[in-house]
C-alpha cells in the first residue's frame, strides 16, 4: 500500500509540471522529494529499482558495525515531465546534501559533479531539458573513502544516499544565480553594527548573458513586517556581483533574548520578465577578546554549547525537519545557548530554529583527525586541498546570512606529524577571513604548538581522567593554561561515553573501548562541571555530544558520549547535570545512578543535582544529612544500608526518588569481557 501511495504521488507531481503556466514573473521551485527509483550500482538491473521519498539513505542501521555498513555506489532516478511553455526559460536541479560524491545526469548527459556531503549544490539543466516532454534525472552518489573528499579521518558515519532534499528551480532568462555556491545568490554584508545605525551592502550575483540591462531592487522589512528600506538601480550584467549599499537607521538587534529577523527582497527585471527572491537575516555584533570574553552588541554572553552529530536511531543519516525540531527542544532543555555542527552544517531546518528562537551556532569545517592511529587526515594532493577551499567558501556562502551562526570552524583535533599542513591551515584561514570578515573562525585542538595560532579562537579538546590521570587533574590543567596561554581566546570542549545499558560499582576503573559505564561518564562530567564552569579564562565551553550518535568503527557500533542514547529515549545522568546548571526556567531535581540496581551492602552515598538549593533528602524514610559538592550537585553523607532501599529527595515543590538493593546476594560480577562487534 505505501508503495502504490508513492507511486501516485509521483504521478501527481508529475502532473503538476505538465500543468504548469509561467508565471508573469517570479521563479517557481518544485520540490522533487517524492518517486525517486533506487537501487545500488552493483544490481544487475534496475527493473527491481525500489521507490524512495527523500531524504534517504542506504545505511539504515547507524548501529551497524563495519562488516554490515555499506561504503558503495548506487542510482537514484526519476522522471519528469517539463511543459513547452517552459521554453525560453532557465532550469536548476539545487540538492540539499548527498553524501559524499554525487553527480547528476540528465537524459543520460553529465549536468555536474559535487564532492562534499553535508552542503547543497546546483546545477543548472536549461540546455539538457527536453521540452513538452519526459526528462530522466539521475543522481549517481557514492559513499566510498576517497582520499581527495573531506573528511579523511572520521568517526562519524558517512550513511550515503540523498539525505537531504531536491529541487527543480526555474527560472526567468536573467535572474538571481542559483548556482552561487548552493544558494540563492544573494550575501548580506554588515559593516557597522550598532544600537543606532546598521550599514552594509547587499551583494547580488546575476545568472545573465553579458551585457544584459535590467533593473534591481532590494528591499529591507523590519520583524513587525513594516517596510524598512528600499534601493533602486540600472544593472548590466558583467559577471560580477552587483554591490547595493544599505542603512537602516534605529535598527532592532538580534540577540539571544531577542532574535529580531528582517526580511529582504531582491527582485531583477528585465522588461517584463521578473525574478524575485526572499529571506529573513539578523543584525548583531560579534566580538571575543582574551579578558573579554564573547559578547553580542558588546553584551558579554558566556557560551554553553552542545554538539550534534547527523543522524538518530530512526531514521540514520536521512533526518527530517521533525527530528531537527526534536533535537532542538532537546538541546533547550538542557539550559544550552549554542549548538556546535563539528563536521559539516547541519540541514536549514536546525538552522531556522537557531535564527528564530535564539541560539548560537558554530558550524565547523569537516577537516578532522578521528582517534585511530592509522588514520589520515591530511593528503597534501591538490585535489584535497581545493576540495577543503570549496567545501570551505560553500559552508560560509550558505549560511552567512544567519545571524545565528558566530564563528566558522576551520579544523578539529589535527595532529602535526607527517607533512605540514600548517601553510594549508593558514591558507583556509584567509579564505574565510576574506570570504566573511564579520565573523572569527575557531579550531578545536587537543595538541600543543603552532597549529593553535592560526585560528582567531581556540577551543581545547579536553579528556583528562578518562584515559589517563584523574578528572580532578582538569584543575591542574586550567591553572597551566592560566599561567602560560592566557594570551588566547579560549574555550574547552569535553566529554566522555556512558551507555545507560552498562552500570558499573566500580566507575574509576580503567576506561577500555568496550567498557562504558553510565556512572563513569557521570563522574567524568561532575568534576568538570566543578572546575570549569566558573573558569573566567574561558570565553565558553562545550559539552561532545548532545546525543549518542552511529560510529559503525567503535564497539556497539556507536559513540556513546552523548547526554542522551542514540534512540532519544534515556536522558543520562549527565543530561540533568546540565539541566540543573544551566536551565533557569525549568527547575530540576534529579537523584543519580537510578540504573545502578544492585549495589554492594557497603557505605553508600546518594548524589542529586538540584537547581533549586539543597534538598530534603529521606532514606528508607530517615532523614539524612546533606552537603554541597559544587554548584548545583549535593551529596548525602556515606550511609550502610541493606536490602531494598528508596531514597526520596525533595526541594519546594519538587519530588525525585529511586529504589535500588544493596547487598544483594544474588548479583553476580559482570564478564570479564563484554562482546563487540566490528570483528575487533
Amino acid at each position: 500500500m505505501k508503495r502504490i501511495l508513492l507511486i501516485v504521488l509521483a504521478a501527481l507531481t508529475l502532473h503538476t509540471l505538465s500543468a504548469a503556466e509561467p508565471a508573469a514573473c517570479g521563479r517557481e521551485t518544485y520540490p522533487l522529494d517524492g518517486g525517486w527509483h533506487f537501487s545500488f550500482r552493483t544490481e544487475n538491473s534496475s527493473d527491481n529499482a525500489r521507490i524512495v521519498t527523500l531524504p534517504h539513505t542506504w545505511n539504515t542501521d547507524p548501529r551497524a558495525d563495519d562488516r554490515n555498513f555499506l561504503r558503495t555506489e548506487a542510482n537514484y532516478v526519476r522522471k519528469i515531465r517539463v511543459p513547452a511553455s517552459w521554453q525560453g526559460r532557465r532550469l536548476f536541479v539545487r540538492c540539499h546534501g548527498a553524501e559524499t560524491v554525487a553527480d547528476l545526469f540528465v537524459n543520460g548527459r553529465h549536468a555536474g559533479e559535487h564532492r562534499g556531503g553535508r552542503t547543497a549544490f546546483t546545477f543548472e539543466v536549461t540546455d539538457l531539458i527536453r521540452f513538452g516532454a519526459d526528462n530522466t534525472l539521475q543522481f549517481a552518489v557514492s559513499n566510498a573513502f576517497r582520499n581527495d573528499v573531506l573528511p579523511t579521518s572520521s568517526d562519524f558515519n558517512p550513511y550515503g544516499g540523498l539525505t537531504r532534499g531536491v529541487e527543480l528551480i526555474v527560472t526567468p532568462r536573467t535572474a538571481v544565480n542559483p548556482r552561487y555556491y548552493g544558494t540563492d545568490g544573494i550575501v548580506v554584508r554588515p559593516r557597522t553594527v550598532t544600537a543606532d545605525r546598521v550599514e552594509g551592502e547587499l551583494e547580488v550575483h546575476l545568472a545573465a548573458a553579458a551585457g544584459t540591462a535590467c533593473r534591481l531592487t532590494a528591499e529591507f522589512f523590519a520583524p513587525d513586517g513594516t517596510p524598512a528600506l528600499s534601493r533602486e538601480q540600472r544593472v548590466k550584467a558583467d559577471g560580477k556581483p552587483i554591490t547595493v549599499s544599505f542603512a537602516l537607521e534605529n535598527p532592532r538587534l538580534w540577540s539571544l533574548s531577542d532574535p529580531a529577523l528582517y526580511t529582504v527582497r531582491v527582485c531583477v527585471e528585465e522588461g517584463a520578465a521578473r525574478d524575485e527572491v526572499r529571506l529573513e537575516t539578523g543584525f548583531r555584533s560579534v566580538a571575543v577578546t582574551a579578558d573579554g570574553g564573547l559578547t553580542i552588541n558588546g553584551e558579554r554572553v558566556f557560551v554553553r554549547g552542545l554538539s550534534l552529530a547527523y543522524d538518530r536511531a530512526d531514521h540514520a543519516g536521512a533526518l527530517t525537519a521533525e527530528d531537527y525540531a526534536a533535537d532542538y527542544a532537546l538541546l533547550r532543555e538542557t539550559g544550552a545557548n549554542a549548538l556546535r555542527s563539528p563536521a559539516g552544517p547541519h540541514a536549514d531546518a536546525l538552522y531556522d530554529l537557531c535564527d528564530r528562537e535564539g541560539t548560537l551556532v558554530w558550524i565547523g569545517l569537516p577537516f578532522l583527525r578521528a582517534p585511530f592511529l592509522s588514520d589520515i587526515c591530511y593528503y597534501p594532493t591538490e585535489r584535497f586541498r581545493e576540495n577543503g577551499r570549496r567545501q570551505l567558501r560553500e559552508m560560509i556562502a550558505q549560511h552567512i546570512n544567519r545571524p545565528s551562526v558566530v564563528m566558522w570552524g576551520l579544523f578539529t583535533d589535527l595532529w602535526q606529524r607527517g607533512d605540514d599542513m600548517e601553510s594549508y591551515l593558514k591558507e583556509l584561514q584567509r579564505i574565510a577571513a576574506e570570504s566573511d570578515p564579520a565573523r572569527p573562525t575557531a579550531a578545536c585542538s587537543d595538541q600543543d604548538g603552532s597549529i593553535n595560532f592560526i585560528t582567531d579562537l581556540i577551543v581545547w579538546q579536553q579528556d583528562v581522567g578518562w584515559e589517563r590521570g584523574r578528572t580532578e587533574d582538569v584543575a591542574v590543567w586550567s591553572s597551566l593554561l592560566h599561567r602560560n596561554w592566557s594570551r588566547l581566546r579560549s574555550a574547552v570542549c569535553y566529554g566522555a561515553p556512558g551507555s545507560c545499558s552498562q552500570q558499573s560499582l566500580r566507575p574509576d576503573r580503567p576506561a577500555r573501548a568496550e567498557r562504558l559505564p553510565e556512572s563513569r561518564q557521570t563522574r567524568f562530567h561532575e568534576e568538570y562541571a566543578r572546575h570549569l564552569a566558573q573558569d573566567s579564562l574561558f570565553w565558553g565551553i562545550w559539552i561532545d555530544q548532545l546525543a549518542d550518535y552511529g560510529s559503525s568503527r567503535r564497539p556497539y557500533g556507536v559513540n556513546a558520549r552523548g547526554l542522551v542514547g542514540l534512540d532519544r529515549c534515556e536522558r543520562k545522568d549527565a543530561f540533568y547535570l546540565y539541566k540543573a546548571l544551566w536551565n533557569r526556567e525549568i527547575p530540576t531535581l534529579h537523584i543519580a545512578e537510578r540504573r545502578l540496581r544492585d549495589r554492594d551492602g557497603g557505605a553508600q552515598s546518594v548524589r542529586i543535582y538540584s537547581s533549586t538549593g539543597k534538598p530534603v533528602v529521606r532514606v528508607n524514610g530517615d532523614t539524612v544529612a546533606v552537603r554541597a559538592y559544587a554548584p548545583c550537585q549535593y551529596r548525602t553523607d556515606s550511609l550502610r544500608v541493606s536490602g531494598p532501599v528508596t531514597v526520596v529527595a525533595t526541594a519546594g515543590t519538587l519530588r525525585d526518588s529511586i529504589r535500588f538493593t544493596a547487598g544483594n546476594p544474588l548479583r553476580t560480577a559482570p564478564p570479564r569481557d563484554l562482546p563487540r562487534t566490528g570483528g575487533r
